[in-house]
């Protein structure tokens, strides 16, 4: 199951989805190191984040996965919004500083190709931070968030992955340890649970984090790239039909 654009938004806007948008800034902070003339990229649905980050970047991007939707980013501004393919950015080599992926690893097709395309892009020296469903958390065992929706990982699989697309993992974070219960009652409580689970159960926690760096040293293998589907908008002019071709032509003949 795929989080469109529509339940993002709707999430966000939800109690539940401002108290996760400030677990999961809290731990963007703690491994974020600020730079004023750093290219950032947000891929996936990253706006929130985007606006507490992206203020101090020299300029930033919101990249939308063709499949979840697009919307106009910043509000009030000129959009700085596209709506991507994970495996085929458009962007020259080299060209960004740090990337931020949420919503997005767990849902790409292929995941390694997706790590492999921002490696691409990214600068030498360049910052991948992703935050995706922890395996072992109670959020990616619940669907009415966002977060119970794709592929989880476990910080093994993560490590992983980073490893075979060339990155090395430099800091680790974790967020969401309170449940994702739409109940007052719990969320009333949820700093506390917060706090408590990031000191006693980290590895449970809802969402892992992690900062990791483009190697340069080792070769990548070159391969293959299936063509892609295409995505005709809802609202584009579709073709002519037979039958109005065949009543143009009668006219022309009378």
């Amino acid at each position: 199951m795929i989080s469109d654009i529509v339940a993002l938004r709707a999430f966000y806007s939800s109690l539940l989805g401002r108290l996760a948008e400030r677990s999961l800034a809290l731990a963007l902070s703690s491994i974020w190191s600020k730079s004023a003339s750093e290219r950032l990229v947000g891929l996936g649905y990253t706006l929130p984040w985007l606006d507490r980050f992206g203020a101090d970047a020299e300029r930033a991007f919101a990249f939308m996965p063709a499949m979840q939707g697009a919307v106009p980013w910043p509000v009030g501004q000129p959009s700085t919004t596209a709506l991507v393919f994970e495996e085929e950015l458009p962007l020259p080599d080299s060209s960004v500083d740090r990337v931020l992926m949420v919503h997005a690893l767990e849902h790409t097709e292929n995941p390694q190709q997706a790590l492999l395309e921002v490696w691409r892009v990214l600068a030498p020296g360049g910052r991948l931070v992703i935050a995706v469903p922890n395996r072992r958390g109670m959020w990616a065992r619940f669907e009415n968030t966002p977060f119970g929706t794709g592929r989880p990982y476990s910080r093994t699989q993560l490590a992983e992955a980073l490893r075979d697309a060339n990155f090395t993992a430099t800091a680790w974070g974790d967020a969401l340890h309170f449940p994702p219960s739409e109940r007052r009652f719990v969320l009333r409580f949820h700093q506390l649970l917060e706090q408590a689970g990031r000191r006693f159960w980290p590895i449970f926690a809802g969402v892992l984090v992690v900062e990791a760096e483009k190697r340069l040293y080792q070769g990548l293998p070159v391969t293959a790239r299936a063509s892609r589907r295409v995505f005709v908008p809802v609202l584009s002019p579709q073709g002519a039909t037979r039958v109005g071709a065949v009543r143009r032509n009668r006219e022309r003949e009378c």
